[in-house]
């Protein structure tokens, strides 16, 4: 897909802004990860800066092939990295130039993932703006069709904020990636479609709203 996507836009809300990674970064996703190591133990979450380091290299090498737009989410209040998201796994469909979705779309569909926040930004405005802003990008901008979520079958915590969100859910994949803890991992699968993206986006307005 290299060549595709654009540079990464920086996403700015009320709460969070998400800014492309990078490795001045690095120090900031350590402190929020060392808040409450337990929070990860079903998550590849970086410990001490280090660590950090090796994540954001990974995350920009596939940046730089197109691959992945990673970003480091920074709580407006006061500066602070607060976690680390990111948009990979783009497809671009094969359409026939006769087809009028032959030029419609940048992209297809995407996925939403890598997503973690540290202790201070959980059960916060932070995850449900973060993901208002990029799904409004992915759907708005890229004009996609589908944006999708993957997460550990074991993680019921980050089933239930996909839910909460307005994801559907689709099944399970066995066996679909290897877990945090080094196993063949069952992931569940969730996704939004392009049709129901005016409803998910009223509905996550909404929640910010009453926050």
């Amino acid at each position: 897909m290299s060549g595709v996507i654009p540079a990464s836009p920086t996403l700015i809300g009320h709460h969070v802004r998400l800014e492309s990674l990078a490795r001045h970064h690095a120090a900031g996703l350590a402190a929020a990860s060392a808040v409450d190591p337990s929070l990860y133990n079903l998550s590849p979450i970086p410990q001490g800066e280090a660590e950090a380091l090796d994540y954001i290299d990974a995350a920009t090498a596939l940046r730089d092939a197109g691959e992945a737009v990673p970003y480091a989410t920074v709580s407006i209040a006061d500066g602070t990295v607060v976690g680390s998201t990111r948009f990979f796994n783009f497809d671009r469909w094969a359409w026939p130039q006769t087809s009028p979705h032959h030029s419609a779309h940048v992209l297809d569909g995407c996925e939403i993932g890598y997503t973690w926040l540290g202790a201070r930004a959980i059960r916060t405005p932070v995850n449900t703006e973060a993901k208002l802003l990029m799904l409004t990008h992915a759907f708005e901008v890229w004009n996609t069709l589908r944006v999708c979520f993957h997460t550990d079958a074991r993680n019921e915590r980050s089933a239930n904020a996909l839910a909460r969100i307005g994801a559907k859910p689709e099944g399970l994949l066995r066996a679909h990636r290897m877990a945090a803890d080094f196993i063949p991992r069952d992931s569940l699968r969730f996704s939004i479609t392009a049709a129901e993206w005016p409803e998910v986006k009223a509905s996550l307005q909404r929640r910010l709203e009453t926050t």
